[in-house]
């Protein structure tokens, strides 16, 4: 008997879940990170690395839910080759973290790591450009390396179990740390997982490299296993019937319970992964974001630069002098601007604007920066405050510690002009757009769901587009009949159909669920450094646009500003009526 069944029943081991995806790996994941941590803790489990395939997009959400709770949580991700060979990858520290974001953009969009040329071969977004083998551990320092190897069929024979030992040999041999190398074990209670345990012992025996306990997990509970059939045949484009084998077997791959687990695994195994958990030190909170200096005159600090072009504008906007009062404003906002280091903010925001009025191409500053002398003094919007009474607190404010937000509208057909200034001051490698995660909607996932499940296609039809108001999750039965009644079909036999009622439930489930990474409308990421040590950069549909994999409403979190950069239709209109005017007139 196996010593892995030697075991209390009544004494759980201590165990951190190293290796488990979410909704962010779109397509392979049944559950949000938010559930995913819950369910964790709930557990009792020591911590919890999201690590979703090449891709930190949903880490934000679970950092920012684990610190609700209480749990040590693990920014990770995984990475797959083509023969299913997948690694998973942990950082330790800050440096580490930065190593793995430089990886997943390298993978995203085959940047070199020298980008500044801004030269960079555009590839297609959903592919992944991974380096060979021997190149990827020394990219990545500070980082835990968990490699989980494909599991081999009963009949492969010793030459192919050889084939996996020379490959965790070969990484051993570039790796200058083989305490960060582990190999993972990833046991679902299928009916060869003995064999597969005793073939890990003697890899582990042969190689050196220590075996770990990892969940694969792609789900918090087994209820979501249907769910997860679903999604899998979604992103293979088949039906439930079609996808056979590249189903899951069970429903095993969701957070256990620690005694379930100890009934499955060796004690030892368990116990490395708090192991490795313990060395993992890095969080979200280390990240430091600084902002690029670009706009700051030589030799002055930011402050003086801000204070020195307000006091300039507020000349031209006042030729006649300034009211006290005015100039009172000024100094209140310039303090408490210097004081919460927003200075660089203020003069991107300027420069943006210079550089269009310089070219003649319309813009306007908006929203609550419309309560800002100093917005109105750099010439960024248009609300004279001898003539109005601002709310600066509205805009800033010490107590609500969140960072300011200009919008600024460009002319539409123009704005990219704008755009590209931005990618030529600060380079590809310091400037991208934030994502915007595009979730699923009542007739998004009612028609991916009813395809998967082979529902009639007039009935797909016919109630995604009868009924918007799914959002409240309820299907209302005059807009039922209706859209049944135009479809030709019977509204009694489809309610008491049992496909009727499990699409309408899986469909429900889905709605909400990211569908997948599209570009915020203008939000730019700038920095001071390289903003892949930051955060992973990857290509967006329209060409010359790069994004990054945190969306907009994830910054605040790890203290990122974004500097937006919108378009106005009704700019372009002023602008044709001004050459209209101008050119009459001349």
């Amino acid at each position: 008997m196996s010593n892995s069944r030697n075991i209390n029943p009544t004494q759980p081991m201590a165990y951190a879940e190293l290796m488990a995806v979410s909704h962010f790996s779109f397509q392979m994941g049944a559950s949000s990170p938010e559930e995913l941590v819950q369910r964790a803790h709930a557990l009792g489990y020591q911590a919890l690395a999201l690590t979703d395939h090449c891709s930190v997009a949903g880490v934000v959400r679970a950092h920012i839910k684990a610190k609700e709770l209480g749990l040590a949580f693990i920014p990770g991700s995984t990475l797959t080759w083509p023969d299913a060979w997948r690694l998973v990858v942990l950082p330790q520290t800050l440096s580490g973290w930065s190593a793995l974001c430089r990886l997943i953009t390298h993978a995203r969009t085959g940047m070199a790591s020298d980008a500044h040329s801004g030269a960079a071969q555009r590839v297609e977004k959903a592919h992944v450009h991974l380096p060979i083998w021997s190149a990827v551990a020394p990219q990545l320092d500070d980082c835990v390396l968990i490699l989980v190897p494909p599991r081999l069929p009963l009949d492969d024979g010793d030459a192919a179990m050889h084939a996996v030992l020379a490959r965790l040999l070969d990484w051993k041999k570039v790796l200058p740390d083989t305490q960060r190398l582990w190999l993972g074990a990833a046991l679902h209670q299928a009916a060869d997982d003995d064999w597969w345990q005793q073939q890990l012992r003697w890899l582990e025996v042969q190689s050196g490299v220590p075996v770990v306990c990892v969940g694969d997990v792609r789900m918090h509970a087994r209820s979501r296993k249907p769910l997860l059939d679903v999604v899998t045949a979604i992103g293979l484009g088949r039906t439930l019937s079609q996808s056979g084998a590249a189903l899951t077997a069970n429903a095993q791959m969701h957070l256990r319970r620690r005694l379930q687990l100890a009934r499955i695994m060796p004690p030892l195994w368990l116990q490395r992964s708090v192991q490795i958990m313990q060395t993992c030190v890095f969080s979200l909170d280390d990240i430091k974001y600084r902002y690029p200096t670009e706009s700051v005159s030589p030799g002055e600090t930011p402050t003086q630069t801000l204070r020195r072009l307000t006091g300039a504008g507020l000349l031209q906007r006042y030729p006649n002098g300034v009211a006290p009062e005015i100039q009172q404003q000024i100094e209140h906002e310039l303090v408490l601007i210097a004081e919460l280091t927003y200075e660089m903010y203020f003069l991107t925001v300027h420069d943006l604007v210079r550089f269009a009025r310089e070219r003649g191409i319309l813009c306007q500053g908006r929203g609550s920066a419309a309560n800002s002398a100093v917005c109105y003094a750099l010439g960024i919007t248009e609300v004279d405050p001898a003539k109005s009474t601002l709310l600066f607190e509205r805009f800033i404010s010490r107590a609500r510690k969140e960072p300011p937000d200009i919008d600024v509208d460009f002319e539409h057909q123009r704005r990219e002009e704008v755009i590209q200034y931005i990618y030529q001051k600060y380079g590809r490698d310091r400037a991208a757009i934030t994502a915007t995660v595009m979730t699923y909607r009542p007739r998004s996932a009612l028609r991916d769901v009813g395809k998967v499940l082979c529902v009639d296609a007039r009935l797909v039809d016919a109630i995604s587009k009868a009924h918007p108001g799914l959002y409240t999750r309820e299907i209302q039965a005059d807009l039922l009949n209706e859209g049944l009644r135009r479809a030709g079909i019977t509204a009694a036999s489809v309610a008491q159909s049992a496909q009727w009622h499990q699409w309408l439930a899986l469909s429900a489930q889905l709605m909400g669920a990211p569908r997948q990474l599209g570009q915020h409308s203008g939000g730019f990421v700038l920095t001071q450094g390289r903003l892949s040590d930051l955060v992973p950069i990857e290509n967006a549909r329209m060409p010359e646009r790069s994004l990054i994999q945190w969306d907009k409403d994830d910054l605040d979190a790890v203290g990122l500003l974004k500097v937006d950069v919108l378009a106005l239709g009704m700019l372009s209109a002023f602008g044709v009526a001004w050459l209209w005017w101008d050119n009459a007139v001349g």
